[in-house]
């Protein structure tokens, strides 16, 4: 315990010493979030998850499952361009431990190559273009703990993120993620969740003949090398969750998180050092069999284009169906167009293994 909140707090010392050399936006492709009945309630769970999506959004819950669980979801995004896709599998290890294995793909599939449209002659021909992809991959090992202090777990993840372009160039990275929870006797729920604690390093194979290709085909352009390091700052997140209930039959869960990052972005609260902005879900179950979410996050100062600075948020909404260990979930994002991110119809499935051994 004392070795995991010792490695979370260096952590977050060593980020001025890589400040500069860190890209503000890096391997934004594990920030979107997994399982639309998390989504739906603005990503708030980090201290509530306790199923096998414990693996993206804070390992600790892992110790909250009773059994094997596996997780899939589908979402698409830029009017269907991008597919994202991502699977889990999690199973309790024993009363002390518990272990889960994850992938996440976010790829644009088709994109075509015409560095070639035009031959040696001056003459286009469609017949050389090619087709490719540009697709970015994240597998992840999680393993989750209890520590001697009750209702106290701890978790980490251990990540390789793959990310190819094409033939133009592919990259590997590594990094690590660790997460606390904790569940008071009263019905209080804490968590915190530390991404890429250590920093996460993107190394870059660019193929130069295929990069001269691109030179070439953009006249009166003078394109350098991009740097072949890529480096990805941590980022920390902070929740509370309570569940209410009202009788036997009904209940409600209330969430809210709070997500720091250390650079300056658009959130409401920024500065040069780091910059926060808060989430806030809730979830109303009948009978853990039919579930209505909904939750606002994103929060975020776009400049209009009058010159205006307004402040825009992310409404999302979703409904689950819990059967006999089988949940199907449902999210929509971005309700009514009211941020810059762009709207998704989210669909995720959760199985409890147990249901095939009765």
């Amino acid at each position: 315990m004392k070795k995991i909140v010792f490695l979370i707090l260096s952590s977050l010392f060593f980020i001025p010493v890589f400040a500069q050399k860190a890209r503000k936006y890096s391997n934004e492709f594990l920030n979107i979030g997994v399982d639309a009945a998390s989504m739906a309630m603005a990503n708030s769970v980090v201290a509530s998850v306790d199923n096998v999506n414990a693996v993206y959004w804070n390992p600790a819950g892992l110790m909250q499952l009773q059994s094997k669980q596996i997780a899939l979801m589908h979402a698409s995004y830029f009017a269907n361009i991008a597919q994202y896709d991502y699977g889990a599998f999690a199973m309790p290890i024993d009363e002390k431990s518990a272990v889960g294995f994850s992938i996440i793909r976010f790829g644009v599939d088709d994109i075509m190559d015409t560095t070639e449209l035009i031959d040696q002659n001056g003459n286009i021909d469609y017949n050389r273009i090619n087709m490719f992809s540009a697709a970015d991959y994240a597998f992840a090992i999680s393993y989750a703990r209890n520590t001697p202090i009750e209702g106290l777990s701890y978790g980490a993840n251990a990540k390789v993120v793959r990310r190819i372009i094409g033939k133009f160039a592919n990259s590997w990275g590594f990094g690590f993620d660790a997460g606390l929870q904790y569940h008071s006797k009263s019905g209080w729920q804490l968590g915190v969740m530390a991404r890429d604690i250590t920093t996460t390093y993107n190394m870059w194979s660019i193929n130069k003949k295929e990069f001269e290709k691109i030179s070439n085909a953009i006249p009166d352009q003078n394109q350098e090398l991009p740097e072949t390091t890529e480096i990805t700052l941590p980022k920390l997140q902070l929740a509370g969750a309570r569940k209410f209930y009202f009788n036997k039959d009904f209940s409600v869960l209330t969430a809210l998180g709070l997500n720091v990052e250390f650079a300056e972005t658009k959130a409401i609260i920024s500065t040069k050092g780091f910059s926060l902005y808060p989430t806030f879900g809730v979830e109303f179950a009948y009978t853990d069999l039919v579930y209505v979410r909904g939750g606002i996050g994103n929060f975020q100062k776009n400049m209009q284009l009058d010159g205006v600075e307004k402040v825009e948020f992310q409404p999302n909404i979703g409904i689950g169906f819990h059967y006999k260990g089988i949940q199907i979930d449902y999210a929509l994002t971005d309700i009514g167009d009211q941020s810059a991110a762009i709207y998704s119809n989210i669909f995720s499935l959760k199985l409890d293994l147990d249901i095939f051994s009765k």
